[in-house]
């Protein structure tokens, strides 16, 4: 893995003007991209094809020797083409440039070995040369195909920016699965309110907290005030770690074990915002207290386990 991780870093340090020449040339066409490799180059070639597809630049897969058996009618004027190929001598896909140059296609390669005839036969060249593969002989396409797999995962994102991609456009492509109802469903229409909440406030003792999470087990107990805005949130975690540091927890109060500031979340937000807000982190959060922005107010919780739950629903 850490050969695989520098050399894509060693990748990107040599993107230079290719990625805005490749995006311009995708943006002024009025068709889709080809993608197109044989072996490991056209798995990858495959996978690419479908995140161009599915973030807004239509893309199909081209096997490059079934181009000559009649898949070469998917090609059209006004299309794109991106060759991958570790050698750059890759036989079916040299044969591929004459018919492609044929249909006026703007050609861009990703070529591990840019001093080849793939790689002079390109119009923008991406340099996906790696000192070394991963294993031990140093033979398998691992490092080669993971920077392939990130260059084009680059240009991907950067035609998503070019576009304007958003979340919404994302949605429509994604109305399905648990990637279309992350970006649908609100938390609050996944959270858990009211009765369903252990609420305690800051003078309640451990020992009452506890009882109250085993009554309601969601993994916290929301502290509040009078008013209802949120003092604190106390986990289940909390409460294993006051059992283990004290050797008598009778007299300890919630309010000397609580989370004071803990990250919290708006009822409108969506429940992709909310997993992000709890994974992406050094350290990962399950639930969330559920605020109102305008009033302050601590409206429920939503933990991990709603969204997977969620996601997991029936299609």
């Amino acid at each position: 893995m850490e050969t695989e991780a520098a050399s894509i870093a060693a990748a990107a340090q040599r993107l230079n003007t290719n990625l805005t020449a490749a995006v311009e040339i995708i943006l002024a066409s009025n068709g889709k991209i080809i993608v197109s490799g044989i072996g490991k180059s056209g798995l990858i070639a495959h996978k690419l094809a479908a995140t161009f597809q599915s973030t807004g630049s239509p893309a199909v897969f081209l096997h490059s020797s079934e181009a000559a058996h009649g898949d070469l009618g998917v090609c059209q004027r006004g299309d794109v083409a991106i060759l991958i190929s570790k050698s750059g001598g890759t036989r079916e896909l040299l044969e591929l440039v004459p018919p492609l140059r044929a249909l006026a296609m703007p050609l861009i390669g990703i070529v591990g070995t840019t001093a080849s005839p793939l790689g002079a036969s390109m119009d923008v060249l991406f340099d996906a040369s790696v000192q070394r593969e991963a294993d031990p002989e140093g033979f398998t396409p691992t490092a080669s195909s993971a920077v392939a797999l990130a260059i084009g995962h680059a240009l991907a994102i950067a035609l998503m920016k070019s576009r304007g991609f958003s979340k919404e456009n994302f949605l429509h492509l994604h109305a399905g699965g648990a990637l279309g109802r992350n970006l649908r469903v609100t938390v609050k229409e996944a959270m858990h309110s009211g009765s369903e909440v252990a609420w305690v406030d800051e003078a309640a003792t451990l020992i009452e907290v506890a009882i109250e999470l085993s009554s309601y087990p969601l993994g916290a107990a929301c502290v509040v005030a009078k008013d209802g805005s949120l003092k604190g949130l106390v986990t289940d975690g909390d409460v294993r770690r006051a059992l283990k540091e004290h050797d008598d927890i009778r007299t300890l109060k919630v309010a000397e074990v609580m989370t004071k500031s803990p990250t919290t979340i708006g009822p409108d937000a969506l429940i992709h915002d909310a997993l992000s807000l709890m994974e992406d982190r050094p350290r990962q959060i399950s639930v969330l207290p559920v605020i109102d922005p305008a009033t302050r107010r601590c409206l429920g919780l939503i933990r991990l386990h709603d969204i997977y739950h969620t996601s997991a629903g029936v299609d």
